[in-house]
């Protein structure tokens, strides 16, 4: 299993790293706000600390404005992942990126089917949202067996990065 931390406060991100429990980092538009610094300058500092995949959100909401935004995310570091949402539109922007050799995750993942979807449209990672499934009585970890499930008997080569956990 591999561990990404949440944040983009580089003091938490550097003291993680240091304690070698880390692969790599998510970010989203909320958590870079909360630094009160510019979204490149932070992630350029996190890509200095971190050898692993980062993940930089997009903020448009239509596959053109994604796929240009990604593609700008790309080119800030080699280990940058772009970050889509889980959206018709997403999946549009997920696939061209990924025909263009940009790794991409795609967030905001509450089904299996969505997972597929995701996958199926060339998404490196995808980020089911267990406190959210966890907030609606819904078990979020059965969510990510049924989608490690489907991704082993697919051969789908897809990684699944279960986010906003809450509890152990």
């Amino acid at each position: 299993m591999k561990l990404f931390i949440d944040t983009a406060n580089v003091k938490e991100i550097r003291e993680a790293n240091e304690m070698g429990v880390i692969c790599g980092v998510t970010t989203n538009p909320s958590l870079i706000a909360k630094e009160g610094r510019d979204f490149k300058e932070v992630i350029k500092e996190i890509t200095s600390i971190v050898d692993g995949p980062i993940s930089g959100e997009v903020t448009s909401d239509d596959a053109p404005s994604m796929i240009a935004e990604g593609r700008e995310i790309a080119k800030i570091h080699k280990n940058m992942v772009v970050k889509i949402p889980m959206t018709g539109e997403g999946m549009k922007a997920v696939n061209v990126l990924s025909k263009e050799g940009i790794k991409t995750n795609v967030t905001l993942v509450f089904t299996a089917a969505q997972a597929l979807l995701a996958a199926n449209a060339g998404a490196s990672f995808v980020s089911p949202f267990l406190g959210r499934l966890d907030d609606i009585s819904t078990n979020g970890m059965d969510l990510i067996e049924k989608i490690s499930t489907i991704y082993s008997k697919h051969n789908i080569n897809t990684e699944i990065i279960a986010a906003s956990i809450r509890n152990p």
